[in-house]
């Protein structure tokens, strides 16, 4: 592949510069530079940007498995709020220093923090999943918890639909997950893709999840202008080693985008629960 003067000077510029070890958010953010030119370059098949992108994401594809384990180990734990999450690799936490640095694990700190209770986690997601596959695999599963009545319950899922994109098989999945829910559940729409080949995808499919989420009477949290609004910045620090998924920086992105419906659903839930206490007090005292 022939690159162009103007490119080769860019790889130059953020593969071999310097960088001021005082100036630690310069740093990270050249860090940041070199991963992202890299990973275009070995998308085009330049060597060795090649062989590193493939090493980059061998690594994180080691830790799909230790994160799947962790999660269903951690669900067997008791809490007094039920939290649940249907999504994908993003829920599992793939790119994150830990499993509870994902989204979820946030979420589930955050909860345990404002309302002092014990949170069990029961995060139905699967690595690679597209809305094909959790309609065949986590809605079962999520059928089966929906006796126990969640406190909180979060879906994040379509970013793997964009790859092979068929809108119609896109709404129709999308309609069946969002139907099994209960009212008080958060769904997010599909985060920023940055190039505007998927972005075009992207704006089509976000558009039928909120459709869908309006005749459900579902709450959006808005991570597509979450993730958005973090620009260039946010495209070099927020990103694992396979610019594909979040570090810990943009995982807690992702869990801020939740946060103000998931506030609302506890305010909801804390409402309901004193009403009905007043309510049994009145009857006794009556």
């Amino acid at each position: 592949m022939q690159l162009t003067r103007s490119v080769q000077e860019y790889v130059l510029l953020v593969t071999v510069s310097p960088i001021s070890r005082a100036d630690a958010p310069r740093q990270s953010l050249t860090a940041g530079a070199r991963l992202a030119a890299s990973t275009v370059l070995g998308s085009f098949g330049v060597r060795p940007f090649r062989e590193r992108v493939r090493e980059n994401r061998s690594t994180l594809n080691e830790t799909l498995p230790i994160h799947s384990k962790w999660w269903r180990d951690h669900a067997k734990a008791e809490g007094e709020l039920l939290y649940v999450a249907i999504g994908d690799s993003a829920a599992q936490g793939i790119g994150a220093s830990r499993p509870d640095r994902s989204y979820v694990g946030q979420i589930a700190d955050e909860l345990r923090e404002t309302t002092g209770r014990s949170v069990r986690v029961v995060n139905l997601s699967v690595s690679g999943a597209t809305t094909s596959l959790a309609v065949r695999d986590q809605l079962p599963r999520f059928r089966d918890l929906r006796a126990l009545r969640p406190d909180v319950v979060t879906v994040s899922i379509g970013a793997n639909d964009i790859a092979d994109w068929d809108p119609v098989r896109f709404d129709r999945n999308i309609r069946s997950i969002f139907a099994e829910l209960p009212m008080d559940a958060v769904v997010a729409d599909l985060p920023c893709f940055y190039f505007p080949q998927n972005e075009r995808k992207v704006a089509e499919a976000n558009r039928m999840l909120r459709a869908a989420a309006r005749e459900h009477g579902l709450v959006v949290a808005p991570l597509h202008d979450a993730t958005r609004r973090q620009g260039l910045r946010g495209i070099l620090t927020h990103f694992a080693r396979d610019m594909f998924h979040p570090n810990d920086h943009g995982y807690a992105v992702w869990a801020g985008a939740f946060r103000p419906a998931l506030s609302a659903v506890l305010r909801s839930r804390h409402r309901a629960a004193m009403s009905s206490l007043s309510g049994i007090t009145e009857r006794r005292a009556a």
